[in-house]
Formats: C-alpha cells, sequence, structure tokens
C-alpha cells in the first residue's frame, strides 16, 4: 500500500479517485527507513522540547522569541472540522442497514429528559451495560445541544484516557494553539474560562479523579456515559445519575421489522420475544438479529446474487451448511424450496461465530486480525494491505451492517462480547503472526515522511495492541518488530501531542528493547522517558530514566547521546534545586505570616514574654557554665551560646505565639535581648583564652579562697595575678608553711601549656579529664560559682575565711613542677602567711566547682 494514495483518516472521496499526497511536514536527518527523520520542535510549559528520533529529544528552557502567542479560540465553522475529523470514518460502499443508522426505539423520552438537565447547566451520568445504545443516544442528545453553550459541543472519547488526557483533548477541541502544550496551571486556567457541553463517552474512570476533571471546568455541562463496572462518582460531585436499560419487546420486534423490511411472521415474532427475555432487550442483540434474519432470507433466495447491500461477493455464502440444505431443494417439481430453520436461542444469543461463518474470505481475515490485536481494528485504507485483498476496505460496512464492530472514538473495534465468542470458534490462531505483520506494516507505514502525525495519532491504539501483543510473544524476531515500530511511531506521537500514547509506545519499546538485547534502543527509550518525565515534572524520575540512558550510551561510547542525556539531566538538576529552594521558603513565609500582629498588646504581655526569654537564657547559661570544665570551656563554648539563644528563642515564639499575636516591638526587643545574653555568655565564657591558666587542681595542692587580704579574687575565667605581684606566691613554691613538697611524687599536674612563667606541661596530664569533683573528701563546702559577667573584677584583697584548710601540700596550677626542700617551703609559706588568718587550720583542701 503506498502512503501517497491510500485514503487517509479524513479523505474519503470516490473509490478509484487519486488522492494528492500531502506534502511532507517534517524534515531532518536521514531515519532508519531510508526517509528524512521527523524533527519537530513544539514548546511545553517553559521548555522547548525538539523531538529527534536519531539521538533523541533535545529540551532546553524555551528562548522568549519562541514562546507562543497566547491560544485563541476556535470559531463554530473550525469546531465542526474539527469534529469531523476525530469522528469514526464511514465505512465505504454503497449504504445499507447498520446498526448506527437505524433509528432510536423508545428513547425520545431520555432524550428530552438529558437536553433539559443540560440546558440548566447540570452534569449527567448516564450508565448502561454494553449494547444498551449509548453512543446512539449520545449521538442524538449533543444534535439536539449545539446551540446551547457558548462553545457549542465538544465529544471527546475516554477510552483509554486519564483525567490530564481529557484536559488536553478539551483543550485541543476549543482553542487553537499548534505545536504547543501548556503546563498545568495555564492548562487549569485556559479550560476554566470553557463554556461548553461536553459529551464524553466509554469513561473508565470515577471518584477523585472523576472529581479532578469537573472542577477543573466549572463552565462546562458534562453528560457521561459509562458502564456498571467502573468506579462511581463521589457524593459531592453533583452529578445526575440516570441508568439506561434495555428496550421493550414492541420495539424489539419493529427494530427487526425494519432490518429485513417486512413483517415477521409468528415463528419469528415467537423466536423475538424468547431473544428479548435472555437479551433484556439489549438493542445490540437485535441488530445481530436482524442480521440473522436477513442472511436467512438471502439464502432462501439462492442461487442468485446475494442482497447484501455491497453486490461484491455474490458467492462468499456458497459452501455453508445453510446454503447446501437451502440448495437441496432445488430440485423439487414445483420449485418450492423448504424453509430454513430459525436460529436456535443459544445461536441467536452468542451469534458472532454464526455470523462470521456467512461473511466474505477479507471480513473474516479482518475479524482475525481485530482478535489478535486485543480487539482494535485497523483502519480501513490498510485492510487491503493487511488482509492482500484489494476489496478488503469494503469489509468494514460489512462487519458494521452486522453489529460485529461498534465505534470507539475515532476508530472501530469489535462489540461487546464479540471477542470471547471469535476467540471460542477458533479465530484467535496464528493471532501472534498477524500482530506481526501488522507491526511490520505500521512500523513502515509510520515512518513515511508523507504521514503525518496527527494521522499516525490516530491510528495510535491499534500500534499500541501491536506492541502490546508481540512484547508478550517469545517468539524470534517479534520483540525486534515491537522495538521497531515502537522507535518508528513514538515520534510522531509526541509531535501530535498525545502524550500519553507518547508514554505507552516508549514504555512498549523499552521492555521489547531489554527482551531483544538491543542496549542502544533501550537507551533512547529511557533518555525519552527522562525528557517526558520532565515535561510532566516528575523529576525525580527523569532522572532515574537520563542516568540510566548516559550509562548505557556509555558503554556503547555514543557520544552524541551521551551528550544529550547529561543536558537533559542538567536541566532536571537545575528545577531540582529551584524547587527544593521553594519548598524550604513557603513554609519560612507562611510562619512570617503567622506572626503578624492583628492589633498592638499591653506591655504586660510584652514584659512577660521578655522576663521569659531573661530566665531561659540565664538558666542556659549558668547551667553550661557548672556543667563545662574549665579545661573545655574555651572549645564548648560556641556550644553552649547557641544552644542557650536557641532555648531563648523557642521560649519567645512560643510565649508570642502561644496566646493571640504579640507587638512587633516586642518581637523585636525579645531577639535584640537574646543576641545580648548570647555575646555575654561567650564572652564569659571565653574570657580566659588568652591565659595559660586552666584552673586544673591536683590532690596535693591547695586553691586561694581569696582570704589574703595581699590577694585580689580570681577572674571569672581563672585567670590569676600577674607574677611578682606583693603578696602572690612564687611559681613553685608550695602555699602552706610546714607542709614539705615532696620530691619523689614526680612533678605537680599542670593542664596549660608552657608560657614565659611556668613550666613545662606534665604528660601525664589530661587536659580534657574533669576536675570539678575533688578525688578525696575534703571535709569542707566547696565555693560557690559565681555567673561570669563582663565588669572587671575589684582587685581589693578580699578578708579572711573562717573556712577550715587542709594542710595537704598543694600548688597552684600554674606553678612549675620543681622540687624544692623544705626551707624553701617553709619561707615561702612564711610569705603567704596572712592568707590563714583567722583561725584557718591546716589539714583540709579547698577544691574549686568548675
Amino acid at each position: 500500500m503506498d502512503p501517497n494514495t491510500h485514503r487517509g483518516p479524513e479523505e474519503y472521496g470516490e473509490q478509484g479517485e487519486p488522492v494528492q499526497p500531502p506534502a511532507p511536514a517534517f524534515g531532518g536527518a536521514q531515519g532508519g527507513s531510508g526517509g528524512l527523520a521527523r524533527v519537530v520542535r513544539l514548546v511545553s510549559g517553559s521548555y522547548l522540547v525538539t523531538v529527534n528520533p536519531v539521538d533523541g529529544s533535545e529540551i532546553e528552557p524555551c528562548p522568549p522569541g519562541e514562546r507562543p502567542a497566547a491560544p485563541d479560540k476556535l470559531d463554530p465553522q473550525e469546531r465542526a472540522e474539527a469534529a469531523r475529523a476525530a469522528a469514526p470514518p464511514l465505512p465505504s460502499g454503497p449504504p445499507g442497514f447498520a446498526g448506527h443508522e437505524a433509528p432510536l426505539e423508545e428513547r425520545t423520552e431520555d432524550t428530552e429528559r438529558l437536553v433539559r438537565l443540560l440546558s440548566r447547566g447540570r452534569s449527567v451520568r448516564l450508565t448502561g451495560p454494553a449494547g444498551s445504545g449509548r453512543t446512539r443516544l449520545l449521538d442524538a442528545v449533543a444534535t439536539a445541544c449545539a446551540d446551547l453553550a457558548p462553545d457549542g459541543v465538544v465529544r471527546l472519547s475516554g477510552y483509554h484516557r486519564t483525567a490530564t488526557d481529557l484536559l488536553y483533548a478539551l483543550f485541543a477541541a476549543v482553542y487553537r494553539a499548534p505545536r504547543h502544550r501548556p503546563d498545568r496551571p495555564e492548562l487549569l486556567r485556559m479550560v476554566a474560562e470553557i463554556g461548553a457541553i461536553v459529551v464524553l463517552d466509554d469513561l473508565e474512570f470515577g471518584g477523585a479523579a472523576l472529581d479532578e476533571l469537573l472542577d477543573a471546568t466549572p463552565e462546562c455541562a458534562f453528560l457521561i456515559a459509562a458502564t456498571p463496572d467502573v468506579a462511581a462518582p463521589s457524593a459531592g460531585s453533583h452529578l445526575e445519575e440516570i441508568f439506561l436499560g434495555g428496550i421493550g419487546r414492541a420495539g424489539c420486534v419493529r427494530l427487526l421489522e425494519r432490518a429485513v423490511d417486512r413483517s415477521l411472521t409468528d415463528d419469528e415474532e415467537a423466536w423475538a420475544a424468547d431473544l428479548w427475555f435472555e437479551s433484556e432487550g439489549l438493542p445490540l442483540r437485535f441488530v445481530q438479529a436482524a442480521t440473522l434474519l436477513r442472511q436467512r432470507d438471502r439464502m432462501h433466495g439462492l442461487p442468485g446474487a446475494m442482497d447484501d447491500g455491497y453486490g461484491l461477493f455474490p458467492e462468499e455464502t456458497q459452501g455453508t451448511p445453510d446454503a447446501d440444505a437451502a440448495s437441496e431443494g432445488e430440485g423439487d417439481g414445483e420449485g418450492d424450496r423448504p424453509e430454513l430453520p430459525l436460529p436456535s436461542l443459544g445461536e441467536a444469543a452468542a451469534p458472532a461465530p454464526l455470523l462470521a461463518s456467512r461473511l466474505g474470505e477479507a471480513a473474516k481475515e479482518t475479524l482475525r486480525l481485530a482478535v489478535a490485536l486485543g480487539g482494535e481494528l485497523p483502519h480501513q485504507a490498510h485492510l487491503p494491505a493487511l488482509t492482500e485483498d484489494t476489496h478488503a476496505d469494503a469489509a468494514l460496512g460489512e462487519l458494521l451492517a452486522c453489529g460485529l464492530i461498534s465505534p470507539v472514538g475515532g476508530h472501530y473495534r469489535l462489540a461487546a462480547t464479540v471477542q470471547e465468542q471469535l476467540t471460542g470458534a477458533g479465530y484467535a490462531e496464528g493471532a501472534a503472526a498477524r500482530a506481526h505483520t501488522v507491526a511490520q506494516h505500521y512500523a513502515w507505514w509510520a515512518g513515511h515522511p508523507s504521514v503525518t502525525p496527527e494521522r499516525a495519532a490516530a491510528e495510535a491504539d491499534v500500534a499500541l495492541a501491536a506492541m502490546g501483543a508481540l512484547t508478550s510473544s517469545r517468539e524470534s524476531g517479534h520483540a525486534s518488530a515491537a522495538v521497531l515500530l515502537a522507535r518508528t511511531a513514538a515520534p510522531a506521537f509526541a509531535a501530535a501531542l498525545h502524550w500519553s500514547a507518547w508514554e505507552r509506545s516508549l514504555r512498549h519499546g523499552q521492555e521489547a528493547a531489554r527482551l531483544a538485547g538491543e542496549v542502544a534502543e533501550e537507551a533512547y527509550f529511557h533518555h525519552e522517558l527522562g525528557v517526558l518525565a520532565l515535561c510532566t515534572g516528575s523529576l525525580d524520575r527523569a532522572r532515574a530514566e537520563l542516568e540510566a540512558s548516559i550509562g548505557l550510551r556509555g558503554v556503547l561510547s555514543d557520544r552524541n547521546g551521551a551528550v544529550a542525556g547529561r543536558r537533559a539531566l542538567a536541566l532536571v538538576t537545575d528545577r531540582s534545586r529551584a524547587a527544593s529552594a521553594v519548598t524550604t521558603a513557603v513554609p519560612q513565609i507562611a510562619a512570617a505570616g503567622a506572626r503578624q500582629p492583628d492589633a498592638p498588646k499591653d506591655r504586660a504581655g510584652s514584659s512577660d514574654a521578655v522576663s521569659t526569654a531573661k530566665l531561659r537564657v540565664t538558666g542556659a547559661a549558668s547551667t553550661a557554665e557548672t556543667v563545662l570544665t574549665p579545661g573545655a570551656a574555651q572549645t564548648a563554648a560556641t556550644t553552649a551560646v547557641p544552644a542557650a539563644a536557641a532555648a531563648s528563642h523557642k521560649g519567645v515564639r512560643r510565649a508570642f505565639v502561644g496566646g493571640t499575636r504579640r507587638n512587633l516591638v516586642a518581637a523585636g526587643a525579645g531577639a535584640l535581648l537574646v543576641a545580648v545574653l548570647g555575646t555575654i555568655v561567650t564572652l564569659g565564657a571565653t574570657s580566659g583564652g588568652g591565659d595559660t591558666h586552666d584552673n586544673k587542681v591536683s590532690t596535693e595542692q591547695t586553691t586561694d579562697d581569696g582570704g589574703s587580704p595581699d590577694l585580689p579574687a580570681e577572674q571569672p575565667g581563672g585567670t590569676d595575678r600577674p607574677s611578682g605581684h606583693p603578696g602572690t606566691a612564687k611559681p613553685g613554691t608550695p602555699a602552706r608553711s610546714g607542709s614539705p613538697s615532696p620530691s619523689s611524687s614526680g612533678p605537680a599536674t599542670s593542664g596549660s601549656p608552657t608560657g614565659p612563667s611556668t613550666g613545662p606541661t606534665d604528660p601525664t596530664a589530661d587536659p580534657t579529664e574533669p576536675t570539678g569533683r575533688p578525688t578525696s573528701p575534703t571535709g569542707r563546702p566547696t565555693r560557690p560559682t559565681h555567673p561570669p559577667t563582663d565588669e572587671p573584677t575589684d582587685p581589693t584583697p578580699t578578708g579572711p575565711t573562717d573556712e577550715p584548710t587542709d594542710p595537704t601540700p598543694t600548688s597552684d596550677p600554674t606553678d612549675k613542677p620543681t622540687t624544692q626542700n623544705p626551707s624553701q617551703s617553709t619561707s615561702a609559706s612564711a610569705a603567704s602567711s596572712p592568707s590563714q588568718g583567722a583561725g584557718t587550720p591546716s589539714g583540709t583542701e579547698s577544691t574549686p566547682t568548675a
């Protein structure tokens, strides 16, 4: 079949009339089939996507000059033309009786009720079993409502469509936006302005997805048709529910009489009554029963041409059992032929095998193709090439007249229960081979440069069915054929903005490539899936797909493909960072908005909050000073201060947010107080950082309690008076007289580094070991720790204390580890004897509290 001369979905002229080939709509590099590869540039949200079938699609931020203009609405003539193009193709050949052409029986009241509801702006869900005539009723209602809405009537199909697919289909049916797919916010804004009556057939979802569709289109009234097995709408959807059942017995008889163009006999009326009871009055069953009666009448009139409405196959019923039985009566003397028996009730209830047995070979082969494709029927223009019969395009009308196929969206498929009936009759034999033939044919046809993306997208269901059949097949060569078809059709689906079909074809292709071991093709499908995920906003999935593609192409040393993948992956990284920044900033902005004051409060509430913050900071600072050892104060200061500040900030926030909103000035004062108090804690904890003294006391030393009038009080950071000051013991001199310094016990403990006034550091000392608890009981209370302040310490010596002291020889923590004789210790003790006044006995040791 030449794609330049066959009739496409929108080309239905006289048979034999040549059709001018359309101009190629694409250009670019040479594709795998020898033609020009489709290279299409389209805008998806904020991205510019270049569909490249060779190395993979490229995506980048859309430059300002490439941004499309704001979409405008189609006029009524353009909408009518688009609706005709989306309708199923009319069968070729002379018109004959078909179920879709017969007038409706007993549906006038239902039609008027639906029109009244839609004219009031109400949405309706029409539920009925398969074969009840839902599609015919929707056609009648759509014709009656043509002038009710500003944007007219929009016909949509829910077959294999999601809520998002239907929103984009509604947008494309009303707006003029070529090569433009808006992002979701813009899509919702545009469809919210559509005022139309939407007739939606074959819906496959309900519940929350249906609510999403209805909420996005507040100005539209929906007429939805679905089968009872589809999920029901939610309770808050405000949909009118109407159930569509079968027709009455009298209506079924009228339908049969109109189909056979004569009155029924008594036997035929009784047969119709039994069929009506068994089928519950479904119109589809009586369309098929009428075909059985017409075939019976034609066989009763043998020999002669068959009055099938087409006149193409006068010999098509020769050799059938019914024809042989009818021909046996031709030798009677009177020339009368015996009356053929009516089909049994079982044959009438499942008539597909009997109907198919009386069809021509082209129609039978078409049914086998449909069974192999899961019920999908190829377009009539492809049937001559697939069946190898030049007149096979007429088989579509023949099958439609028999009631074996029904329209779905823009194509046809087997009617309800026909697939199962034909499978049981043996029509599924050789299904894999036929699916392979269909895949090869569509791979060639879809890759031809004269075939536009829209024409390829119209055959998406058939192509996807072929891919699925070959992917599940384990016969040799079938997976490779599925890869070829997916690689050829996927770019066309993308260019036609049929992205649900694009994604499904990529999934099939990726799985088939994995089964066939074609690593390069598998990398291509991973890349395309990553680009698609990026366009739809699924950044994590896009990153995973692109990384898989880059890895496979790195193994194959495919430099061009790897570069394209890295570019897309870099864009994913940028978008992820931007999304992360927005996610972090939104809660902060919301919290700041929640803290905005509604009205100024009294100062009592503010002062309470400030007092709470001050107490928290003071308590945190005191706790940090008590727990931390002097040796670790330098390191822990940076930890204690943020903790205190955080605790105070939490207290301020709880005080302000816990009740009514406080004054913004009080919040600023609390924050300033936190900063000031945090600075105080930091200065107090680090004030001794420049001195070598670390306040470590060994068990053989005692510290000065500040009782000597010649010694100043200790600084908060543990600093001592400068060396050489009157009343200050020299380094290495014991602090008490009569206490010999043992020379055999080793040097005194020192945790500070060696300085100008200190000796070498004791190698056995652990600078991080806490020393705030004495190693042995002293029998005297410890000196309380004063909170740190930033004021200078009074240098006036403190008065004597009445606390007993331990006579155990000790040394100042800054003393050098030297060995002295008793005479030196005695003279040094005499110099410091005033500090032992007021009856301070020897024999106790004073231990500072860290």
